[in-house]
Parts: C-alpha cells; sequence; structure tokens
C-alpha cells in the first residue's frame, strides 16, 4: 500500500495531520529526528532530513511507496541558525530528492502567512500578494516556499495557529502554562497581550487542508489556509481564562505592544484553497480554545 510520509511528525502540527490522514483510512509514515510519546500508532522513523543525503532520501521514499510528503518540520527557533537547519535544511533536501525520482511522490509543504510580511489594517491576504518578510522566520520560511514551489511541490501558507497541544514556543502555551499554575495553587496571572487582532486557524482544520491539497489537481502554487477572521487577541485570551476557570479577580491583563512575527493586523484569504480543494475550515474559535485548556 503507497503510503503518507509526515515529516515532523513529533510536533504540534504534524501528529495532527497523522491523525488527519489515519482517519481517512491512509497508511501513515510518521519521521522525526526522535521519537516521542504522543505519536500515534503508526509506523515510525528516526531520521535527520535536514543532514540526509538527497539520493538516500529518494531512495528511502522509493522504499516505502511514499505517494504523499508532507513537510510538517520546523520550529520558530531559537536561533537563526537552528531555523535555517530545522526549516530549509528540510525542504531543501525533500526538493532534491524529488527532482532525483521518475516517478516522485506530491510533496506538500506549510509555509505561514508571515512572509508574506505585516499587511494594513483591513486587507485581506491573499495569493497575489508579494512576499515581504520582515522577520528571521519569515525569511526562511520564504526560501523554503521557493525550494517547494521550484521543485513543483504545494505550499499551504498557514494562518497563526491554536487548538490542542500548540508549540511550547508560542504566545497560548505561555498563556496555558500560567493558566495551569494559577488553577493548582490560585496564584494571580499576569499577561501582556498586544492590542492586535489576527488570523488564527486550528490546526486540525490545517490538518484537514493537508489532506484535501494531498488529492486535489494543484501543483507548483502557493494557497493560504485561515479562518477569515481577525480575532480580537484579548477576546481570545478572555475566552482561555473563561475555559480555564479562573476568576477575574487573578488575572491582570497589561494591552501593549508585543514584538510579533505578524504586526496588528491579520487576515487571511482562503477562497483560492476552498474552490481548489474544496476544504472548508470546520472549527469555531471557541472550540479551539477549548480543546487548548482540555489538553492540560
Amino acid at each position: 500500500m503507497s503510503r503518507i510520509a509526515v515529516i515532523g511528525a513529533t510536533g504540534s502540527v504534524g501528529r495532527q495531520i497523522c491523525a488527519r490522514f489515519a482517519e481517512d483510512g491512509q497508511e501513515v509514515l510518521a519521521v522525526a529526528r526522535g521519537h516521542a510519546a504522543r505519536v500515534g500508532p503508526y509506523p515510525f522513523v528516526a531520521r535527520d532530513v535536514a543532514a540526509d543525503d538527497a539520493a538516500e532520501l529518494a531512495r528511502f521514499l522509493r522504499f516505502h511507496d511514499v505517494r504523499v510528503v508532507v513537510n510538517a518540520a520546523g520550529r520558530w527557533g531559537p536561533t537563526r541558525a537552528e531555523m535555517l537547519r530545522s526549516h530549509l535544511g528540510v525542504a531543501q533536501r525533500l526538493a532534491e530528492a524529488r527532482s532525483l525520482m521518475d516517478d516522485p511522490p506530491r510533496l506538500i509543504h506549510l509555509g505561514t502567512v508571515h512572509e508574506y510580511g505585516p499587511a494594513p489594517a483591513g486587507v485581506d491576504l491573499d495569493e497575489r500578494q508579494p512576499v515581504d518578510p520582515g522577520t528571521p522566520y519569515a525569511m526562511v520560511k520564504v526560501a523554503c516556499s521557493m525550494a517547494v514551489l521550484a521543485a513543483g511541490g504545494v505550499v499551504l501558507r498557514c494562518a497563526n495557529m491554536f487548538g490542542p497541544h500548540p508549540p511550547e514556543e508560542t504566545f497560548f502555551a505561555a498563556v496555558l502554562r500560567r493558566l495551569r499554575a494559577a488553577s493548582r495553587d490560585r496564584s494571580v496571572v499576569e499577561l501582556t497581550v498586544a492590542d492586535a487582532r489576527r488570523d488564527f486557524v486550528d490546526v486540525r482544520d490545517v490538518a484537514g487542508a493537508v489532506l484535501a491539497a494531498a488529492s486535489a489537481p494543484v501543483e507548483g502554487q502557493v494557497l493560504n489556509i485561515g479562518s477569515g477572521h481577525a480575532h480580537p487577541l484579548r477576546e481570545l485570551v478572555d475566552g482561555l481564562i473563561a475555559e480555564a476557570g479562573v476568576p477575574a479577580s487573578r488575572v491582570r491583563i497589561t494591552e501593549q505592544d508585543v514584538p510579533s512575527h505578524g504586526g496588528g493586523w491579520i487576515r487571511v484569504d482562503s477562497r483560492a484553497a476552498q474552490r481548489l480543494t474544496g476544504w472548508r475550515p470546520r472549527y469555531t474559535a471557541r472550540e479551539s480554545l477549548r480543546a487548548m485548556w482540555a489538553q492540560v
């Protein structure tokens, strides 16, 4: 049986992608640098793709009869060198390996809408927007997208993600840690929240978009993935506090400018993805917030 290889299968996004393909009856091959307890019941291969030889990687994909490769590897930091390795190194190896195969697998890469750079308030980000990365993270992600597109792959530029098991380095993960501590020891929660409106899409909806793109007639192009809503960040934080059940009297919130990857406004136009793949976001913001707290 042909397989779906998910690179970065132990991460917050990768684990949801594995689960979504498995729910669809697909054979999943989980790939990451090291095993983790949170990997589901799928065949697992420990492989450092960034350090791989392209020819050897191509042999690996042929041996496992991989028909779709999903690149969900990489993290925000902590250094530019680590981002280059964990993001660009993986994207380049996959693109090179694909070029060496007579019948290459479909390549789907998870990019970010931060590749477009900050947008003026009220402007929707669609695929016609030129890339203008303003941070080291966004610059690295643009380089990844260029490598994947040159190899005929598909890039899903995703909005900020939330939902179950957010990555430890993200804003919502930090809020969850403080709320969890406060729910245990009844301490006061102090939070600094940006006065911003941003598009957040549930990580499970991202997994659904990957599944849809795996069989859609698209190649060598970018598709934006988002909820289509610019949520006030303060409202999302208040919603998460409500889910945690921490009384308002024990929460102190300061609103001020906070350095970020996307500026004060993000709203994503996903109509092209919806038209070409049939994907639609399913989860509401409240459902995503509830899932985040439930996993705590």
